[in-house]
C-alpha cells in the first residue's frame, strides 16, 4: 500500500512538472538577458504606462493640463529672456516656435532619463515581492512619457498653424518621413541613460542629485536656446559631440526648414545611443541581481 502510494505521488509530481509553463532561474552572468521574456510580460509593461501616466497628475488640480502648460510657459520665459533681451538668432524663425520645437523634442528625451534613474530606488518594494524582468520598468516609463511627448507635439503643430495664419513662412519637408527614427534615438539615449544611472545610483546616492544638476547644463550645450549655424567652428564641434544636438537640429529642420539634417552626425548619435544602451542593459541585468542588499 505503501510503496503504491509513493507511485501515485510520484506520478502526480510527474504531471504537475509537465504543465509547467515557465521556468525562473537565477542569472549566473551579464549577458544572461532574456528578451522574449520582455515581451511575454508586454500586458504588465502596459499597466505599469497607464500607471505612470495616470498617477504623475493625479493628485493635481489641472491634471494633464501640465503637459500643456509646463512647455508653453517655458518657450515664454525663453522667448523673452534670450529671444527679447539676449537677443539671440532664432535662424529667421519667430523666437516662439524656434524655442517651443526645441523644448519638445528635449522634454521628451530629458524625462525619460530622469524618469528611469530611479527604477531600482523607486519599485525596491515590489521588485522584492513580485517576480518579472526589472526592465519592463524603464522601459514601461519610456513608453509613458511617449505620451506626454504625442500631446506637446500635438501643442507644436497649433502653434506651427497659428504662425503659419499670420503670415510666417516655414516648410516642412520630406525628411518628416525620419521623425520616428529620431523619436526611437531620443528614447534609446533615455533609456539608456537613464538605466545607467539607476544602476549606480544603488550605491552611490549623491548621483540623484548629480543628475538633476547635469541634465539642467546639458540642455544648455544643445541648440535649445540658440541655433547651431550661429556658432563657432571651433564651438560648433564641441556641442556636436553631444549625441542629442543632432537629434534637436533635425527635429526643426524636418518641421519648420531651420536648422540642420545631417545623415553624417545622426549615424553618430545612432551608434553612441546603441552603445549606451547596450552598456546600460548589461550594467541593469548586473545590478538587479544583487541590489536588494544595497537599496
Amino acid at each position: 500500500m505503501h510503496s503504491k502510494s509513493v507511485s501515485m505521488a510520484e506520478q502526480t509530481n510527474s504531471q504537475i512538472q509537465d504543465t509547467w509553463t515557465m521556468e525562473i532561474r537565477p542569472k549566473r552572468h551579464w549577458f544572461d538577458i532574456n528578451f522574449k521574456e520582455l515581451w511575454r510580460y508586454r500586458d504588465l509593461m502596459m499597466l505599469f504606462v497607464r500607471r505612470d501616466f495616470v498617477a504623475k497628475y493625479k493628485q493635481t488640480v489641472l491634471g494633464p493640463l501640465w503637459f500643456i502648460i509646463q512647455p508653453l510657459l517655458t518657450t515664454l520665459m525663453f522667448t523673452v529672456v534670450f529671444g527679447r533681451i539676449a537677443k539671440i538668432p532664432t535662424d529667421g524663425l519667430p523666437p516662439m516656435l524656434f524655442y517651443m520645437a526645441g523644448i519638445t523634442a528635449w522634454n521628451y528625451f530629458a524625462q525619460a532619463l530622469t524618469a528611469t534613474s530611479n527604477t531600482f530606488v523607486a519599485n525596491a518594494g515590489i521588485f522584492g515581492k513580485v517576480y518579472f524582468p526589472r526592465l519592463v520598468s524603464p522601459i514601461s516609463i519610456v513608453i509613458s512619457n511617449l505620451i506626454q511627448f504625442g500631446i506637446q507635439f500635438g501643442l507644436l503643430l497649433v502653434v506651427m498653424a497659428y504662425f503659419r495664419i499670420q503670415g510666417y513662412t516655414f516648410s516642412p519637408n520630406i525628411y518628416i518621413l525620419a521623425l520616428p527614427i529620431l523619436i526611437l534615438m531620443m528614447a534609446g539615449l533615455g533609456l539608456g541613460f537613464g538605466i545607467i544611472f539607476s544602476s549606480l545610483t544603488t550605491k552611490y546616492r549623491d548621483l540623484t542629485n548629480l543628475l538633476g544638476f547635469g541634465v539642467q547644463l546639458w540642455m544648455y550645450a544643445t541648440p535649445i536656446v540658440y541655433p547651431l549655424s550661429h556658432l563657432n567652428k571651433k564651438y560648433e564641434i564641441l556641442i556636436l559631440a553631444n549625441p542629442i544636438t543632432s537629434i534637436i537640429e533635425a527635429f526643426r529642420y524636418i518641421l519648420l526648414g531651420a536648422g540642420s539634417f545631417n545623415w553624417l552626425h545622426l549615424a553618430y548619435s545612432f551608434g553612441f545611443m546603441t552603445v549606451i544602451l547596450l552598456i546600460g542593459v548589461l550594467l541593469f541585468n548586473k545590478v538587479e541581481q544583487s541590489f536588494m542588499d544595497t537599496v
